[in-house]
């Protein structure tokens, strides 16, 4: 552990809950489509598949989700967030934890994908990273997926500058397990061309036939 506070915490203060789903509602609004992530992971789960939404913010995917059928549970840090999700699907289960110390929330194990999207990996704590993707590949089951969705430039990111590189990523995923399988530009699926600013990864473990039915 690097005692260090999460850099979504030190951009937002964890008191942004509302301002975002605010934000997402002015877009649904406007008529943008808000579930491409649950869109591409409904496509690379079984039906009644189990679902770990890491840093579920809002809720906003893994509510999705649940309405496509799947057994969803979200975790996220930021309680003004949670708040958001709660109040929205007070029935799904919404645990407030550090991705840093996954293990103290006793998961069952098992789960058939685990998701990390909204630059969850590029904002966590400096120096956590390797140990949150051990414990997210620790809870998946045998040709379970992680799929991550993370920005790789300013452009893409609250951020100055990139605080890791997709290597750098891959390896951490190697060292826990877990193999990619496969990496687009887009949640829409556009392929990813090497210096592309933004990177969804599907990881698995074992199979690589897990990743598609």
């Amino acid at each position: 552990m690097t005692g260090q506070q999460d850099r979504w915490a030190e951009l937002t203060g964890g008191q942004a809950g509302e301002e975002y789903a605010r934000r997402f509602a002015q877009l649904a609004e406007s008529g943008q489509d808000m579930h491409g992530e649950a869109t591409f992971c409904d496509a690379l789960l079984e039906p009644s598949a189990r679902v770990l939404d890491a840093g579920c913010g809002t809720g906003r995917i893994a509510i999705r989700l649940s309405q496509l059928g799947y057994r969803c549970t979200g975790v996220d840090i930021d309680s003004s967030m949670l708040a958001v999700a709660r109040r929205t699907a007070p029935e799904q289960a919404w645990l407030l934890g550090d991705l840093a110390r996954l293990e103290s929330l006793d998961l069952e194990p098992e789960y058939d994908l685990v998701l990390a999207a909204g630059n969850v990996i590029p904002l966590l704590a400096p120096g956590s990273e390797p140990s949150v993707i051990r414990q997210l590949a620790a809870v998946l089951g045998d040709g379970g997926v992680l799929v991550t969705g993370m920005g790789l430039d300013a452009a893409h990111l609250p951020l100055e500058e990139p605080p890791l590189t997709l290597t750098e990523f891959d390896q951490w995923c190697a060292d826990a397990g877990l193999s990619l399988r496969r990496r687009y530009a887009t949640w829409g699926g556009d392929p990813y061309i090497e210096g592309c600013g933004y990177a969804v990864s599907v990881h698995a473990r074992f199979s690589p036939d897990a990743v598609s039915r």
